[in-house]
């Protein structure tokens, strides 16, 4: 039977010598904050620190964190965190687990550090790094790393191989196995088989597509779509996509150059990681082919190239703000937008509001739905089979995922010959120990969400957004009541004020004598009343009004003051 996720907290035993721990803490059973806590002989080793975005029953939520709480008193033991790749849900937390201890090593390609760095330099934060490749090993306390080259659809990645007393685990960081990459650079099965041979106890792998059959297209395939819509387009165009997707905005300069248009870069992200692309040699930029967004006014519009941020619908990201108008560049009649992205589980209202805007706007929108616009970075279900095979690990425990493609990910282990008892399918907060070559399910911590809104981390709370959604969604009253504390009969008010709830405020007049009676009837029965056991009162009777009478179910704000 395959280990699944313990429901509820079970405290998990104290870790005996030589054994190792593995508790994630983000990044299963949703797509991104991806962090694992690895532990052995009192150390910790992090793989991965990243975000997760918000979904629109979040509120006001910039980004979401894993829950530091779980090692939060144990930092001076945390011996290195090691970066799998530059992408935001791998790196975007670091910065604020470095808040907690800034001299926690960072360890990643040279693209990751440099990504990473410049993001810890908008936090005043200055961290120790090191830079490693495929096939070197370094050893960090009692752990031993050894690094393999892995494809994914940010160059420099890397999975990780780790050797510790208890066992050893290969984690592979987000990959693909595209055979043709850009830069030449392969998921190396040879470094896999040669690990295969040592041993895997545990294969912790990438889940993202485990549900899809076959093997993920090619990079390279995207380049003819691009340059037909280039060459068919008579207008600006827009490409929106992540901002550290370096192979996709080469391939969108490479068409560019070839039809003779300039490109700007838009967004912050996006200007800050191409030019560190460009510097370390992972870009290639054709002399002259850049310009300032500040000088696209400049350029005839059949020679403008607008590479821009906001492919996943972010309010704040430039593509949102141009299909709302709140845009320097003003999208217009036979403007062409190609959304070159997939859409993250969630996102997709957002992403289809702005579609349908930059349509009202005259744009012609070319997405993954209508062209090959878009190719994955994450490995499918025959890459993952085959992985299985080469590396025939003892047990899997399947990460980077929602449930549906843990679940998957599970049974092509399962198929591939590992034993069921042996596929774990865990959860965020699941602890897992690692002896004598067998992984075990042995308790469940608690971990939660912190919410990052504007400057505050961790301060707002579920109730906060479930307030805040009843707000958006309800509106809210006020009512202001000013009674004489001895007769007990109003002086004042009620006065009512609402927003989101009914056009007209004297909508309210009817439940004014309502209110009136049931203070003066809970005065006198209860001489020991308090000034919220009245406040309960109003908040009874006027939501019973508005939700018989309006239908609705607003965020009640009662004042009740004694003269």
């Amino acid at each position: 039977m395959t280990q699944t996720a313990l429901t509820g907290l079970v405290t998990p035993p104290r870790l005996p010598q030589g054994t190792l721990r593995i508790v994630p803490l983000g990044g299963l059973g949703e797509i991104g904050r991806n962090m694992a806590v690895f532990e052995i002989d009192g150390k910790l080793l992090i793989v991965d620190c990243g975000v997760l975005f918000p979904e629109e029953t979040q509120p006001g939520v910039d980004l979401i964190l894993p829950d530091f709480s779980y090692i939060e008193d144990r930092l001076d033991d945390v011996v290195a965190v090691i970066l799998t790749h530059g992408h935001e849900d791998h790196i975007g937390a670091v910065p604020y687990l470095l808040r907690l201890r800034n001299d926690i090593p960072l360890v990643g390609s040279q693209l990751t550090l440099a990504l990473i760095e410049a993001k810890l330099q908008e936090h005043r934060i200055r961290p120790y790094t090191l830079t490693v490749e495929e096939g070197q090993v370094e050893k960090f306390g009692p752990f031993e790393c050894e690094f393999v080259a892995v494809n994914h659809s940010i160059p420099d990645a890397l999975a990780v191989f780790i050797r510790t007393a208890g066992g050893t685990v290969l984690h592979t960081g987000d990959f693909k196995m595209d055979q043709l990459p850009l830069d030449g650079r392969i998921t190396d099965l040879r470094h896999f088989a040669k690990l295969g041979e040592e041993g895997v106890d545990l294969f912790m792998s990438d889940s993202t597509n485990a549900d899809v059959p076959g093997f993920t297209t090619a990079e390279k395939e995207i380049g003819p779509t691009l340059e037909r819509l280039f060459g068919q387009a008579t207008k600006r165009i827009i490409v929106a996509s992540f901002s550290s997707h370096v192979h996709r905005v080469q391939q969108v300069l490479d068409a560019a150059a070839k039809h003779n248009r300039k490109v700007a870069f838009v967004g912050r992200s996006m200007v800050r990681n191409m030019a560190i692309a460009e510097k370390l040699g992972y870009l290639d930029v054709p002399s002259g082919l850049i310009v300032d967004i500040k000088n696209i006014d400049n350029l005839p519009d059949n020679r403008v190239v607008l590479m821009s941020t906001g492919s996943q619908g972010e309010p704040m990201a430039a593509l949102s703000r141009m299909a709302n108008g709140d845009h320097r560049v003003v999208v217009g009649d036979g403007d062409t937008v190609i959304l070159a992205s997939s859409l993250i589980p969630g996102n997709e209202n957002a992403v289809f509001r702005i579609i349908n805007g930059l349509l009202k706007l005259g744009a012609d929108v070319i997405h993954k739905g209508n062209a090959k616009v878009h190719v994955s970075g994450h490995a499918a279900a025959g890459e993952l089979l085959y992985c299985y095979n080469i590396l025939e690990p003892l047990n899997a425990m399947p990460v980077h995922g929602e449930t549906r493609h843990l679940i998957a990910n599970g049974k092509i282990a399962i198929e591939s010959g590992v034993p069921e008892a042996s596929v774990i399918l865990a959860d965020n907060g699941t602890v897992i120990d690692l002896r004598d070559h067998q992984a075990d399910i042995v308790g469940q911590v608690e971990v939660g969400f912190v919410y990052v809104d504007g400057s505050s981390v961790g301060e707002i709370t579920d109730a906060d957004l479930k307030d805040r959604r009843i707000l958006g969604d309800e509106g809210f009253i006020s009512i202001i009541t000013v009674i004489h504390r001895a007769t007990g009969k109003v002086v004042s008010g009620p006065e009512i004020h609402a927003r989101g709830v009914a056009e007209d405020d004297s909508v309210f007049d009817d439940i004014i004598p309502k209110i009136n009676a049931a203070l003066e009837e809970a005065v006198q029965n209860h001489a020991d009343h308090t000034s919220h056991q009245l406040q309960q009162v109003v908040r009874r009777v006027v939501g019973t009004w508005v939700n018989r009478k309006l239908r609705r179910k607003p965020m009640i704000i009662p004042v009740v003051l004694e003269a």
